[in-house]
């Protein structure tokens, strides 16, 4: 069985291929895969189960095959593991691959196009140049990329980013002192709104919670989940409720001290924990309520199915023999579940409707 392997290339730039090899090659490891019409160098990023599970969950992943609960085969292979010659070659790509991005830059700015080269990535063998760039509205790139096969003589692809998959290849340290997420460890890059910030009462002032591509920082999403599922459990701010001291209004709620802070009509505050509020104002939760309707449901399924038991009981006239109690042999078979069920059901029919389906009484 082929191994399934996740290999790094240059810009933050994750593939996944299949190692043909008996034993998977180690992580970190120089490799030599298959590559759009030629070949490719990276690094191995991930082996075995990790690389399992992120080709289901990763943007980039292989997900899963029709009908299985395993990870698709990827379309390509990894060759070999790369020499020291190989090594080498790789390394004089950087190079190559900024000063392609230079020039490139400096054919946009002579063509007066609005775009603007992010990156460049030179591949291995130098079969094709890819172009990484950035624009506000669509552009015409046709002669651009004329320009640039006479330029370099070899395949030229453009590829237009968006600003976060341009902090994701470029890298970076955020203000949280720590490599950038998107280029360290994210899988998937997802749209945050502003809702994000109001949800988790952040200062909507875009410069403090904004990243370094300009956009909303992608760390608003981590914990925005636990905020939404905290405040279900507190009341709605602005609301007035009927407390103790009269009629008071809710003005914050503090999900991590559990506290309530109410206001009364003469202008005084006040501080209660959330479980004192409740007692005085006979608040419960939305979230307490559905799980108090479940249990509910769940008691009510537990009565009818003891009213079954007892009106099947009735039935053959046969009480329910205790657990692991021997059944006599001129005992009759109980009746199987479907038919318990059914006799169980016309019972109650006949106590309920009385006259359902019958003709009418004389007289009528």
């Amino acid at each position: 069985m082929p191994h399934l392997i996740e290999v790094a290339f240059p810009g933050n730039r994750k593939e996944f291929f299949e190692w043909p090899e008996p034993e998977p090659p180690p992580l970190k490891a120089p490799v030599i895969v298959d590559a759009d019409r030629g070949e490719d160098f990276g690094y191995v990023h991930a082996v075995g189960e990790l690389a399992e599970k992120r080709s289901r969950g990763c943007a980039h992943g292989c997900g899963y095959s029709p009908g299985t609960n395993e990870p698709a085969a990827p379309a390509r292979r990894a060759l070999r593991i790369a020499n020291e010659a190989d090594v080498r070659q790789a390394g004089s790509m950087q190079k190559l691959s900024a000063d392609a991005r230079r020039q490139a830059a400096e054919k946009v700015k002579g063509a007066g196009l609005q775009m603007k080269i992010s990156d460049a990535e030179w591949q291995w063998d130098r079969r094709k140049l890819t172009l990484y760039f950035t624009a506000e509205k669509r552009v015409d790139f046709r002669n651009l990329v004329r320009d640039l096969a006479s330029l370099f003589k070899t395949r030229i692809e453009l590829k237009q980013i968006g600003v976060r998959d341009e902090a994701k290849r470029l890298d970076g340290i955020g203000r949280c002192g720590r490599q950038y997420c998107s280029a360290s460890w994210l899988p998937e890059l997802r749209p945050v709104n502003l809702g994000v910030a109001k949800d988790q009462r952040l200062s909507l002032n875009p410069s403090q919670i904004s990243g370094a591509c300009g956009r909303l920082m992608c760390c608003l999403r981590y914990e925005h989940e636990m905020y939404v599922t905290a405040r279900k459990r507190f009341p709605k701010e602005g609301r007035t409720f009927t407390t103790a001291k009269g009629e008071e209004k809710v003005v914050a709620n503090d999900i991590f001290q559990e506290r309530v802070t109410l206001r009364a009509a003469e202008g005084e505050q006040r501080v209660l924990p959330l479980a004192q509020f409740s007692l005085e104002t006979g608040f419960v939760s939305p979230s307490a309520a559905v799980a108090a309707a479940e249990s509910m449901e769940t008691t009510e399924m537990a009565d009818d199915l003891a009213l079954v038991e007892e009106l099947i009981a009735e039935e053959t006239g046969v009480a329910e023999p205790a657990a692991n109690a021997p059944v006599p042999a001129s005992q009759p078979a109980p009746a199987s579940g479907e038919d318990s069920a059914q006799t169980a059901r016309r019972r109650r029919r006949g106590r309920r409707g009385g006259r359902k389906n019958r003709g009418p009484k004389q007289g009528d």
